[in-house]
């Protein structure tokens, strides 16, 4: 009656399962500057007191000096570098060229190469290219390869975190609400706070009979939920990103007035009057326009701002233990055999007093299956809810499931 069994091939077998859960981020989260963290690593000099501004924020779940906050995103924006789009924005924006090849803006402008660093660093992850350019079709529903495509020149960046994002996003499950114009506060003028005049939602709905790959990561194209044929971004899956192109998400025409961050002001601050794209992007640090984002086009209510669902894979190897009708019916429990200066001394506990032993049967409970290597080093163990009666008349099979 062995107390072990070596297992074989034919006794594992690896399979693979999804977990989907479903992510709800409210406006409110992305709204707030106690759940916003800025890193405020860009400091200019010259006249004033100079601007400091953040590369990207942070959103989190509640105040993200609790404990228990939770990173949810990370959001940045960034503009097509002159080397990659010769007719974008920061190509339209720069004076010359110094000796060292490193592009020079006009004073009124800010963050200009952090901006196309920002956009570089994001085409090298997504695209295998730090000179490539993000692109969007014309039109969504036919397929990219196949039809006129066009640069987002100034991008939005939404990098979600990995306890949220998991493995993967899945497709056509994602929805983002974002208000394509926005209007001053009378009561507080600037571009902070703001009321909206009117939203849309972008969606990646209609992707999951398509897939489509940047240097081996796939995507789906974020389109407006109103008019599908309307690319507004992509979706990376497998990564976690969304590439918003602003110039399509919002109307850039409108009109921006405000007080933004101004490295040439005395006072370190200038109030403008232009458009969206390209005078704001331009003109306004990374955190202007981050705040901007998430306080006025992102809204400030306890409505979603973003939802999605998740996907964990889990890996599983699934071990059958079998144990035949002559095996485990013993236990090397010290207590099964009646200790020594007893009556019964040798003999086995459980059997029945009142029998004769060579009519009774040897049983044991199974509690407990443990997985050991060849050496004999304990591997894993597994606890059973309840004891199991193992007897000659019996044959078992235990199924095992590890998750990795």
């Amino acid at each position: 009656m062995p107390l072990s069994k070596q297992l074989g091939s034919r006794d594992k077998k690896t399979t693979r399962s999804f977990l989907n859960q479903l992510i709800d981020i409210l406006q409110e989260d992305i709204c707030n500057d106690t759940s916003r963290k800025k890193y405020q690593v860009f400091v200019t000099g010259g006249l004033g007191p100079g601007v400091t501004s953040s590369l990207f924020q942070t959103v989190f779940d509640q105040d993200f000096t609790l404990q228990t906050a939770n990173p949810l995103f990370d959001i940045t924006v960034g503009l097509a570098p002159p080397d990659a789009k010769i007719d974008g924005i920061a190509a339209g924006a720069f004076t010359s060229v110094d000796s060292g090849g490193k592009y020079l803006y006009p004073s009124q402008t800010l963050m200009m190469r952090e901006k196309t660093d920002v956009y570089s660093q994001f085409a090298q992850m997504l695209l295998g290219n730090a000179s490539s350019v993000f692109t969007l079709p014309t039109d969504a529903a036919t397929n990219s390869t196949t039809t006129t495509i066009t640069d987002v020149d100034a991008a939005m960046f939404i990098a979600f975190k990995r306890l949220f994002a998991r493995d993967q996003i899945k497709t056509e499950t994602y929805a983002m609400k974002m208000n394509q114009t926005a209007s001053i506060d009378a009561a507080a003028p600037n571009l902070y706070i703001t009321s909206t005049l009117g939203s849309a939602i972008f969606t990646d709905i209609g992707m999951s009979n398509q897939k489509f790959f940047d240097s081996a990561n796939s995507f789906g194209y974020l389109v407006d939920a109103s008019k599908t044929s309307v690319a507004v971004g992509k979706l990376y899956y497998n990564l976690g990103i969304a590439v918003v192109d602003m110039n399509k998400a919002f109307l850039s025409s409108q009109e921006m007035t405000g007080t933004i961050d101004a490295a040439w002001s005395l006072t370190g601050e200038t109030v403008i009057s232009s458009s969206f794209s390209p005078d704001f992007v331009c003109s306004g640090s990374i955190d202007n326009i981050v705040d901007h984002i998430c306080e006025a086009r992102f809204g400030c209510s306890s409505n979603t701002a973003i939802t999605f669902q998740n996907v964990t894979n889990i890996n599983s190897t699934l071990v059958f233990c079998r144990a035949m009708p002559d095996d485990f019916n013993y236990s090397s429990n010290p207590t099964y055999i009646e200790a020594a200066g007893t009556t019964n001394e040798g003999r086995l506990t459980i059997y029945d007093p009142a029998v004769a032993d060579e009519l009774q049967e040897p049983f044991a409970y199974v509690t407990t299956i443990g997985l050991y290597d060849a050496t004999g080093g304990l591997l894993a163990v597994a606890k059973l809810s309840r004891p199991v009666e193992k007897s000659a008349a019996r044959d078992l099979t235990f199924r095992v499931r590890l998750d990795f």
